[in-house]
């Protein structure tokens, strides 16, 4: 039997790699595993809860309260469970609630990191019969920091400029140091501006199509400014390829659209849906970096990803979501 963990397993991506894993029967149980946490302010105009939504549909699966940076209880569950992969997805989920906590950003990204790798070592050292398969990591393209160029590959230079994107990469230090030391396999995953349906951690694209049902003005930080939007199945599927194939095994990969477009260009295909939008363009927020669009060239080769949505077709499938779930 195949069981795989998923730290914040109730958040956006954890939940949606464990409905994907159950309905491919690709693990025949999954742990999610999650300290309830809040990150927004569920009184703050136009907080929508989806997290109910996110599991409630889910069968064959196990929900446990623990936070990762408490490694006594992280351990009990682990051997309680025996894990074969463990999906690292906890963390704080936005770089600005990240750089205005920097010494949580820490311990959700490098302790919590630190504690999981030690207690699969000391499964592995402690249960000779205990097989484990892979550990990812779920990193950032905010490593990158401002694009030197206007596509960046995995070999591109690191020069994180906020708390979040620092954090992020120190994790990935870790992951591959003591996963190194220990003979555990690991991939580390670096996704870019995710979206979807049930995504409630107030990123750009969803303060956009929620902005647009609910007629409210939306202010674009920069007329030339650039994400790779990636739609959240997408991703979901592209780490599920690196965990599962052997060529993923101690690697690092973009999983992205691999096409930087303008945030500008997403509030234009929302006008086709909301033809009475209005939105104002202010200058870029120079606390951020400045991106593009990611190489998924790596991906391509050795995994066989290929991503499915556009952003025309990712954008179509969140309204459907949020027209039925906001509107009705």
């Amino acid at each position: 039997m195949k069981t795989t963990l998923i730290t914040g397993g109730l958040g956006f991506i954890g939940s949606n790699i464990c409905e994907l894993l159950l309905k491919k029967n690709y693990t025949d149980k999954c742990i999610l595993l999650d300290n309830f946490g809040g990150y927004m302010n569920p009184i703050k105009d136009g907080f929508i809860d989806f997290r109910k939504q996110r599991f409630s549909s889910l069968k064959d699966i196990m929900i446990e309260r623990c936070d990762t940076s408490n490694y006594k209880a992280l351990s009990s569950i682990l051997n309680k469970y025996k894990p074969n992969y463990i999906y690292h997805t906890a963390a704080l989920p936005l770089a600005k609630v990240s750089n205005l906590n920097n010494e949580e950003a820490k311990i959700s990204s490098v302790d919590s990191t630190l504690n999981i790798i030690d207690a699969i070592n000391f499964m592995k050292t402690s249960n000779k019969n205990f097989k484990f398969n892979r550990f990812i990591y779920f990193s950032s393209s905010m490593v990158y920091g401002d694009f030197k160029k206007s596509i960046v590959n995995e070999n591109s230079e690191k020069n994180p400029k906020d708390a979040y994107g620092i954090m992020k990469l120190a994790g990935e230090v870790v992951t591959e140091g003591l996963c190194k030391l220990h003979n555990i396999p690991y991939t580390i995953i670096r996704p870019s501006a995710v979206y979807g349906p049930k995504d409630m951690n107030r990123r750009v694209s969803q303060i956009f199509i929620e902005s647009a049902f609910q007629d409210k003005e939306i202010y674009i930080q920069g007329k030339n400014e650039k994400l790779d939007f990636t739609y959240i199945k997408d991703l979901v599927n592209g780490s599920i390829l690196a965990a599962r194939s052997k060529k993923g095994v101690n690697e690092i990969f973009n999983i992205t659209c691999g096409k930087g477009q303008t945030l500008l260009s997403y509030v234009i295909y929302l006008k086709k849906k909301f033809p009475n939008i209005k939105y104002i363009i202010k200058k870029k927020d120079k606390t951020k970096p400045s991106r593009g669009t990611l190489s998924i060239n790596k991906a391509k080769r050795l995994l066989g990803y290929k991503p499915k949505y556009s952003l025309k077709d990712g954008i179509n499938e969140y309204f459907d979501f949020l027209n039925k779930n906001i509107r009705s």
